[in-house]
């Protein structure tokens, strides 16, 4: 059943003429009626019967026509959608994230896309960022934030670069001076969080490069909490910049700088899938936001 045969259909109903029909859908008169006799033959029933008063629906062809009406309009109204999508005008976009992304970063960029796009639909699912590959791969979602993963069918888009900073309880002996060796952060109890993170990973790797060994450790599965310890006073924590802006600024957590410490830093990407072609749409304006997100200096 073809759309210019339901359109054919619809016209010589409004218009009860053929001729007028073909008209206003600008076919030829054998055109049109070769597109109703289509119709008919498909559906197995003669939809309008030649009267004095021109065409008129039989029962079947009354019973046919709300029907046909829905059809044409949730294709136009498809239509619509799609053009839409193409303008981020409307529609929806599918993202999964880690939760350090989901929780610190990508609150400030959602809140400037929704404000550029209000009549798009926001989905956010949350994630390791191994699971947010997953969900990329197996196309659950559009787009991905998390940790450098490779692989051979994902598109990695570099946006934030994320530093690990060291914090402490204000009343630490540590806020009151201008820095520490990474040496004298060892004789202190660490609060580490997330062992399968990265951050987890950078770092034991810079401790392990400063050839010193931890006095203790506290192991936390998440940032919040290895935040709520350190300003108990129970340990001190390399936490990523991002997570600690409000402690900071409320004086509830001293950032100190490392001493002859490079930056601990990892990358943050949006993940694609390759076959995805060129980002459009939503996708693309997506995209070029996170583009515009500036990283910790």
């Amino acid at each position: 059943m073809l759309l210019v045969h339901i359109e054919g259909f619809l016209e010589v109903a409004r218009f009860g003429s053929v001729s007028r029909a073909a008209e206003a859908l600008y076919v030829t008169q054998p055109t049109l009626t070769a597109r109703l006799h289509a119709l008919e033959r498909e559906l197995g029933e003669r939809l309008f019967v030649r009267g004095r008063q021109g065409m008129r629906l039989t029962d079947a062809g009354r019973a046919f026509l709300p029907y046909a009406e829905r059809a044409v309009r949730a294709l136009r109204d498809g239509r619509r959608a799609i053009d839409e999508v193409g303008t981020a005008a409307a529609g929806q976009l599918l993202l999964a994230t880690a939760p350090a992304v989901s929780t610190y970063i990508l609150p400030a960029v959602l809140e400037q896309f929704v404000a550029n796009h209000p009549r798009v639909e926001v989905v956010v699912r949350t994630g390791h960022s191994e699971d947010v590959l997953q969900m990329v791969l197996r196309d659950q979602v559009q787009v991905g934030l998390g940790r450098a993963l490779q692989h051979p069918e994902i598109a990695l888009q570099p946006f934030y670069d994320e530093e690990l900073v060291l914090v402490v309880a204000p009343d630490h002996p540590f806020a009151r001076g201008s820095d520490v060796s990474i040496s004298e952060v060892a004789t202190e109890q660490l609060i580490l969080f997330d062992r399968t993170s990265s951050y987890y990973e950078i770092t034991q790797a810079a401790f392990l490069a400063a050839g010193v060994a931890l006095r203790g450790v506290m192991e936390l599965d998440n940032i919040e909490a290895a935040k709520k310890m350190v300003q108990r006073g129970l340990g001190v924590s390399l936490l990523p910049a991002t997570a600690i802006t409000l402690e900071v600024e409320a004086g509830t957590l001293c950032r100190v700088e490392l001493r002859n410490v490079g930056p601990m830093r990892r990358q943050i990407v949006a993940m694609r899938r390759r076959d995805a072609g060129e980002p459009s749409g939503l996708v693309a304006a997506f995209l070029d936001l996170l583009g515009q997100t500036p990283s910790e200096s």
